[in-house]
C-alpha cells in the first residue's frame, strides 16, 4: 500500500515480491472548471487503481502522468498510465 495516497499504486517497479502483469491501465483525469485546481497525484493514482481493480489487479506499478493540458473538450486534463499486476505469492506462505 502506498501510505501517502492510500492505494497500491507506485511510480516504480516492485522487486521484493513475484508478480504477473495483468495489463496496462490508462486514465484521464479532468478539471471541473477553468478555476479548479489541476488534478493532484492522489486523485490520479486513485483513478488508475479503480481501473486496475476491474482487471483483478493487486497493485499498479510504473505509474506515470504528465502535466494538465487544456483542450477544446476540457479545462485541463492529465493522462496517466501504469502496469496492473497480480502477486503470484500468497502472504504468510
Amino acid at each position: 500500500m502506498n501510505e501517502e495516497f492510500g492505494v497500491p499504486v507506485f511510480p516504480y517497479d516492485i522487486t521484493d515480491r513475484p508478480y504477473q502483469v495483468v495489463g496496462e491501465v490508462k486514465a484521464g483525469v479532468r478539471k471541473a472548471t477553468i478555476f479548479s485546481k489541476a488534478p493532484d497525484q492522489g486523485k490520479i493514482y486513485r483513478e488508475l487503481w479503480e481501473r486496475a481493480q476491474k482487471l483483478g489487479a493487486d497493485a499498479v506499478i510504473k505509474a506515470e502522468y504528465g502535466d494538465a493540458h487544456v483542450t477544446a473538450m476540457s479545462w485541463g486534463s492529465v493522462s496517466a498510465t501504469g502496469v496492473a499486476i497480480r502477486f503470484t505469492d500468497k502472504p504468510g506462505q
